[in-house]
């Protein structure tokens, strides 16, 4: 049976660390690398992901299930139109008026029904309603994904109500 012989001393563990070292080294430069590539990708790709904004712009604010589609797409590589009301998403597409208006809107169906249901409405309920006070104005469906966004709006500016 052959024994496996192992370096002893000072020697061998300076050179145990000495290989920890280089690993972690290159370790650490590898991953340096990869974060800078993906940083590259994720830049690309929000690029294309604005140039297909402004070019779908229409559709987004106007189709209810694309909109969702997108807003699906965004959320996937972490971008969120949704997150501020300032900024390109709001510009090109006025995602955050559109929800914060709708927030409003809720609010107010929720109030103005307040004395027949105690200011609770099932989402379908809400959603015709809002759908009719809006069909005076605008021509754009709400969805009921839109109308579960806004109500997540609501928290943001529930200080004023």
């Amino acid at each position: 049976m052959a024994s496996r012989r192992r370096a002893i001393g000072v020697g061998a563990v300076q050179k145990k660390q000495d290989i920890q070292a280089k690993f972690q080294a290159k370790g650490e430069q590898l991953a340096s690398e990869q974060l800078q590539h993906f940083s590259q990708q994720l830049d690309v790709f929000t690029g294309k992901l604005e140039e297909f904004a402004s070019k779908h712009r229409d559709e987004i604010t106007k189709n209810a299930q694309f909109r969702r589609y997108f807003q699906e797409m965004c959320t996937t590589v972490g971008v969120d139109p949704l997150a501020s009301s300032k900024g390109f998403w709001t510009e090109k597409l006025g995602f955050g008026s559109f929800y914060y208006e709708l927030a409003i809107q809720i609010i107010e169906v929720c109030m103005s029904t307040s004395q027949e249901n105690g200011g609770l409405i099932t989402v379908d309920e809400l959603r015709n309603r809002l759908m009719r006070s809006r069909s005076k104005t605008r021509k754009e469906s709400i969805s009921h994904d839109d109308v579960m966004r806004a109500v997540k709006k609501i928290k943001s500016i529930r200080a004023w109500f």
